[in-house]
């Protein structure tokens, strides 16, 4: 069987776990934290990144640091996963969802000004894929109606619009560490801050709501309960396993590119045919997280998932519209959303993973170029 994603180790994943073991501080914030916090701010050039336990604390906590309160509007993709989202109706924000592109799952930025009201507090791109949203567009609104913008970079590891990175250009980013993004340490995130007037409350915020971290740098005498938070911060165990990782991203990043290179000399023959292939816009750049084909309709995607089953290789769908969703249908504007409705219906994602061989690329590549032509 061709599993859809396979966790790739790159050989010291379990001996910095015994090393931080062995330094007897493998809660949070220990050495291998501060390995992986300076190969971000220093190496990649983040200005601020904190550790988090996943993508989802780390939406939480931009939540918060934006002070979202019972009915403050937040405009997002209904094409994502709920993470995105819940992290601000936990706060008690209405979310406005917005429809996807025709060329791509991400938002559709021509779209965003007719939604902005007086209640609006963020926009929260999401880019999917590792495919940059349209980021001077976007920055540009929040200035105009002094809006934050948080990018939801989950799959956007080593992404780049117009040579800027992906998380460093709003006023905060979140990143996934999930054993099905890029780079992994099981579960994990990271919240990427880049404005000044966030950096101490995110701190604290990540601390349980103390001031607990500028005591450790010496900076008060004592620490104490200051404001709200949570336990977000991970244990040095799974900073060690990350920073494995990190060690390794080019070389992770070339066997993906040249994967999704592989997959889309071949089957970018589909265009034209009704199917969809990858769009990548002249400002984005391709950090290979997925590939994926956008089928005709419904029942198209369905028949080329079980055909590629019986050839035993596991294809899967994605989200579901979360303006269709139980939880959110009522409180949804009934505004219709058809190109995430589109996408929900027919975008289907094809293995992809480090270990992915050269033959197995073919072989996927082959079995979708058969179903086609029959």
């Amino acid at each position: 069987m061709i599993t859809f994603n396979k966790p790739y180790l790159t050989g010291k994943e379990t001996d910095y776990i015994k090393d931080a073991v062995a330094n007897l501080k493998i809660s949070g914030d220990g050495v291998y934290t501060k390995k992986c916090n300076e190969f971000f701010e220093k190496i990649i050039g983040f200005k601020k990144v904190l550790l988090t336990t996943s993508c989802t604390d780390a939406l939480e906590m931009a939540a918060i640091l934006m002070d979202i309160k019972e009915g403050d509007e937040v405009i997002a993709p209904s094409y994502t996963f709920v993470s995105t989202v819940n992290a601000f109706v936990l706060r008690g924000a209405k979310i406005v969802f917005i429809d996807s592109c025709k060329e791509n799952p991400n938002l559709d930025v021509d779209a965003i000004e007719a939604l902005i009201t007086p209640r609006t507090k963020v926009l929260l791109p999401v880019h999917y894929a590792g495919i940059a949203c349209d980021m001077d567009k976007i920055m540009e609104l929040a200035e105009k109606h002094n809006l934050y913008v948080v990018e939801d970079a989950a799959q956007a590891i080593d992404s780049y619009y117009k040579g800027r990175k992906l998380g460093s250009i709003g006023h905060m980013a979140a990143f996934s560490f999930h054993e099905t993004k890029n780079i992994i340490s099981g579960e994990g995130g990271m919240l990427v801050i880049n404005d000044d007037r966030f950096i101490q409350r995110a701190e604290i915020i990540r601390e349980k709501g103390t001031n607990r971290s500028a005591f450790f740098r010496g900076e008060v005498d004592k620490y104490g309960w200051v404001d709200i938070g949570s336990s977000f911060l991970p244990s040095d165990i799974i900073a060690a396993f990350l920073f494995a990782q990190l060690e390794n991203l080019q070389d992770i990043q070339n066997r993906r590119r040249k994967i999704w290179d592989t997959y889309d000399a071949q089957l970018k023959k589909l265009n034209g045919k009704g199917i969809q292939t990858p769009h990548i816009p002249e400002y984005a750049s391709n950090n290979a997280h997925m590939y994926y084909l956008v089928c005709k309709d419904l029942e198209e995607r369905t028949k080329l998932i079980a055909h590629l089953k019986a050839s035993d290789i596991s294809s899967v769908f994605h989200y579901l519209s979360l303006h269709k969703s139980p939880y959110y249908t009522e409180k949804h504007d009934k505004r219709e959303l058809p190109q995430t409705d589109r996408y929900s219906d027919c975008l289907v994602r094809l293995p992809m993973f480090y270990e992915l061989s050269d033959q197995q690329v073919d072989l996927i590549s082959g079995r979708i170029l058969e179903f086609y032509n029959s």
